[in-house]
């Protein structure tokens, strides 16, 4: 039986994509018709397990304008959604393609501040989810306002309840999900030296870097995300690098969310760590084959898949 999953996005976003024929200052650019397409974290971690045909249900922030497209753009993709109302406008991201050289440019907008009492009521209501999962993905970044600790918190509170905990953010609000400890984070080399106050690492420093977070009670498993160089994943009794497949990469945006949904797809079903990895890989992999803010096809996730378990 697959386990039940929520995904949980504190600072989603509408992603709108464009492309336009040569950027130059100071020149009015005549961009294409823009795509909109939901964005965050956990948002895009279940349009990912939606594809591989996993059901989830995401758990989001929504206010304004900007939230309301947000929800009519999940139900389009038919996403079971928890949209939580907030006071301030969803935030937006947008992304051009440079078509004369195919280079991407990604910007990033601040969400607004969440009010303490929006905190609270946030999280009484992932608490009260019914019937509550077994598997809760934390992912993407944290809105202006919120405390780093209050994932630390959340987190305790979701354990009590037997759920296995995947994280996946950066910075302070990483370091502090990780004190109380979680089932699976999936930092980037990056992050991963950061976590361990090491300026750079390499496979086999990672590898002592990734047990060491194992081993203070920080994570079961460590999946170390690394780009064209694809995955390694670390628990106490095992480690598996799986090497990227050669692809032809039209956009990066969504690849590492694509990744956590492959690998939390085959934790769903019971499977093991060498299938989450090839999974994890394929999807990240295929997602990096989508213009703008697509994520991957189930048709070329699943073709990568098997092209690595050979």
């Amino acid at each position: 039986m697959i386990k039940k999953i929520l995904t949980i996005t504190l600072n989603p976003t509408v992603d709108k994509s464009s492309t336009v024929d040569s950027i130059k200052p100071e020149k009015k650019l005549r961009c294409s018709q823009p795509v909109y397409e939901p964005g965050g974290g956990g948002i895009n971690v279940s349009r990912g397990l939606e594809r591989l045909g996993i059901p989830s249900v995401s758990f989001f922030t929504s206010g304004g304008r900007t939230g309301e497209l947000l929800e009519k753009l999940l139900q389009k993709e038919n996403i079971n959604t928890i949209a939580h109302k907030v006071s301030g406008e969803t935030r937006e991201n947008f992304t051009v393609i440079d078509t004369s050289n195919n280079e991407q440019y990604r910007f990033g907008m601040p969400g607004e501040d969440i009010s303490s009492r929006e905190c609270n009521t946030i999280h009484d209501a992932i608490l009260s989810t019914s019937p509550f999962p077994e598997i809760v993905v934390i992912s993407g970044s944290l809105p202006e306002g919120m405390d780093t600790k209050y994932l630390s918190q959340l987190i305790k509170e979701l354990k009590k309840k037997q759920a296995k905990i995947i994280i996946d953010t950066s910075g302070d609000a990483l370091t502090e999900a990780l004190k109380e400890g979680v089932y699976m984070v999936k930092p980037n080399l990056g992050e991963l030296s950061r976590l361990s106050g090491k300026e750079e690492l390499d496979n086999e420093s990672a590898d002592e870097a990734a047990r060491q977070l194992i081993n203070d009670g920080k994570a079961e498993i460590v999946a170390v995300s690394m780009g064209p160089q694809g995955a390694y994943l670390i628990t106490k009794e095992e480690a598996i690098h799986i090497n990227a497949p050669s692809v032809k990469k039209l956009s990066t945006v969504g690849a590492g969310d694509s990744m956590v949904a492959g690998m939390v797809s085959i934790i769903a079903k019971g499977g093991n760590l060498t299938d989450m990895a090839r999974m994890g890989v394929a999807c990240g992999s295929a997602a990096t084959m989508s213009k703008g803010t697509g994520l991957f096809t189930k048709e070329n996730a699943e073709k990568l898949y098997k092209w690595l378990s050979k």
